[in-house]
């Protein structure tokens, strides 16, 4: 009997199913927006909907529109509820017991950002700060955010004296930002250093479209924090949750392929007596993991959507394979084409992101003449990478559609890159000489191509318009 490989994310899971954040605020500052934001949860799942009394620190709530965050909800330290700060400790002493599936990864402490003479810091969250700058809350990574950041700007829109008349646009909002940023300081910031020390992490945020890169700043804060203090399967699956930076989930995806398959380049013995679509099938469905993506019908999973991306492959690919009958040792052939040697009835048409491993098992035999097959295969993996990264881009946190993804592959495909990221492999190929050099090379460039591809504000703009202009799914 066949024993298949098992994807990384399986293990992965196995050990940190979730990423798992207690949120602590008061009533009104914004936590289920910001959680609704940040996961794409949905707005009918999330925090107790801010209703006083309703929070309950034990209550693990989820979604089932992002299966990989588990939430945990407090109240703030409120004036005379004093006894909501042993509470929480005594809630984080019972989690760092707990196995490390049921551990505890991240706090955010959330607090509206005040305007001039407000109130910032109570008793409580006081005590809170100096509980974590004596080191008796251990290594979780407590983040300060300070939320509705927009209303402060809006303030001090509002109370610009005619000193600034004249000025451009882009200087006003730059003034505006600096205002800002000192209010910030003398009214959050040094409180916070008094009682927490002055490393204590902190992110200013808004909900509002206008500050999307607020929110990828605190989740790239939350990920740098959890990567340095907690396991390296919490610090993947904080990327692997979150849905507000593209880039976090790019990086997640370079962790996952380096930690097995992409080594394979040099090795790969554990695929020796695997059949080629086997091993792609399962990391195929790696790359799906590491994405996310809200995809109730498993679009993303099927054969039209492997389908799209080996067409796009055979598309933008040239040069001939060398000695295409070569019988490989694994136990399959090359015949003609990837597409080819993967269309037969008993194989998925797949040749997923991290498709090099393949190579492996048999890289002594044949690696001198299959340098044109090595390119299809690097060429799948910045492909899927890439349209992955548009679909995230363009959806959103939506529910994932045919019609989205079709548009993701049209943009991409499209794209003045996807056609540098061909050339780029081409180039990558022509330079190997050397096996022992070209096995870490190649896992550089891999690396390199999957983050080389960016869109703009204003093209994802016009393609979110175009996806949403249309309600309605549509066929394959």
């Amino acid at each position: 009997m066949k024993l298949l490989p098992l994807p990384t994310t399986s293990g992965m899971f196995e050990r940190c199913p979730r990423f798992r954040i207690l949120v602590i605020g008061k009533v009104g500052v914004g936590k289920s927006s910001l959680i609704d934001h940040v996961f794409g949860v949905g707005t009918n799942t999330t925090v107790a909907h801010d209703q006083r009394g309703k929070a309950n620190i034990d209550t693990q709530f989820t979604s089932p529109h992002n299966d990989r965050l588990v939430l945990h909800d407090s109240k703030g330290f409120e004036p005379g509820e004093e006894d909501n700060l042993e509470l929480v400790l005594d809630f984080i002493r019972r989690r760092k017991a707990m196995p490390d599936k049921d551990q505890l990864h991240a706090i955010w402490l959330c607090f509206q950002t005040p305007f001039a003479g407000g109130r910032f810091l109570e008793t409580g969250a006081e005590e809170f700060l100096t509980c974590k700058r004596d080191g008796r809350l251990g290594d979780i990574p407590v983040i300060v955010v300070l939320t509705k950041y927009d209303m402060l700007v809006d303030d001090i829109e509002l109370n610009l004296d005619d000193s600034t008349d004249g000025l451009s646009d882009e200087a006003i909002k730059e003034l505006v930002k600096d205002k800002a940023d000192v209010e910030i300081r003398d009214n959050c910031i040094i409180p916070l250093e008094r009682f927490a020390g002055s490393d204590i992490p902190h992110a200013t945020i808004s909900t509002k479209a206008d500050y999307k890169e607020t929110l990828a700043g605190l989740i790239q804060l939350t990920e740098k924090r959890v990567s340095k203090h907690s396991t390296p399967e919490a610090g993947v699956m904080t990327s692997i949750a979150q849905r507000v930076d593209s880039g976090l989930k790019i990086q997640a995806l370079i962790k996952v392929g380096k930690e097995r398959y992409w080594k394979a380049l040099r090795s790969g013995p554990s695929f020796k007596n695997c059949q080629m679509w086997d091993c792609l099938d399962v990391l195929h469905t790696d790359i799906v993991e590491v994405w996310n993506f809200r995809d109730p019908h498993k679009y993303l999973r099927s054969q039209e959507f492997r389908k799209l991306i080996i067409d796009m492959v055979d598309g933008t690919q040239v040069g001939p394979i060398a000695d295409p009958d070569k019988t490989v040792t694994t136990g399959f052939s090359m015949v003609g084409t990837v597409a080819s040697v993967l269309a037969g009835p008993a194989a998925p048409v797949v040749v997923p992101i991290a498709a090099c491993v393949v190579f492996g098992a048999w890289v002594y035999d044949i690696y001198q003449t299959s340098d044109v097959v090595l390119q299809r295969f690097m060429a799948y993996i910045a492909h899927l990478a890439l349209v992955s990264r548009t679909l995230f881009i363009v959806s959103e946190s939506q529910e994932v559609t045919r019609r989205a993804i079709k548009l993701a592959v049209e943009v991409y495909l499209t794209s003045p890159m996807c056609g540098e990221v061909v050339i780029r492999i081409q180039d990558h190929i022509r330079q190997l000489k050397v096996l022992e050099r070209r096995d870490g090379d190649t896992l550089n460039k891999i690396e390199e191509v999957v983050q080389f591809y960016k869109i703009d504000a204003a093209e994802i703009s016009k393609h979110r318009e175009k996806l949403h202009g249309h309600l309605v799914d549509e066929s394959w």
